[in-house]
């Protein structure tokens, strides 16, 4: 029981100096407290080795700020990656070509959109698709002839969408 009472007249002692100094470095009161809360939970996980520093709040202090920094940029890369995969989307304006594409695979039977996107987006061979969706390669091929067919169909009939609205003669 020591231990505990060792511990707990440490962290008396030094918590609100260490909050206080983790606040400053990181300037956000919130993650200093979260950062120092986790840092003295580690520091009582190890509290053998860690009375035995030569400063324990030095220990804490540095445990607790490398976990503020830590989960800053953790909070940074997502917001990077949610702004990368913004402005990615924001960048390539809608080509009108894929427009079309996307309305007339929506306009054929599931099984045909699934081998045609599986064979001509994805790069899948016939045996590749029969293997993964279960059927005969048979089956794959007859749905490959009559999607691409169907599309075709549909790609002709907005040809003038396809063009971006000019038409033909444009």
């Amino acid at each position: 029981m020591r231990n505990a009472e060792e511990f707990d007249d440490f962290y008396a002692g030094s918590s609100r100096r260490v909050l206080g100094q983790v606040y400053a470095m990181v300037g956000n009161r919130a993650e200093a407290e979260d950062a120092v809360a986790e840092a003295y939970l580690r520091a009582w996980d190890r509290w053998s080795r860690v009375r035995e520093c030569e400063s324990p709040e030095g220990w804490v202090r540095r445990v607790a700020y490398r976990i503020a920094v830590s989960a800053w940029r953790k909070a940074a890369n997502r917001l990077r990656a949610h702004r990368r995969d913004v402005t990615d989307d924001h960048v390539d304006p809608i080509n009108p070509d894929h427009v079309a594409l996307v309305q007339a695979l929506r306009q054929i039977s599931a099984d045909q959109r699934r081998v045609v996107v599986l064979h001509h987006l994805v790069g899948l061979s016939v045996a590749e698709i029969a293997a993964e969706i279960g059927t005969s390669a048979n089956t794959v091929k007859t749905w490959l002839a009559r999607g691409r067919r169907a599309l075709a169909e549909h790609l002709t009939s907005n040809e003038q969408y396809v063009m971006g609205g000019r038409g033909r003669d444009a």
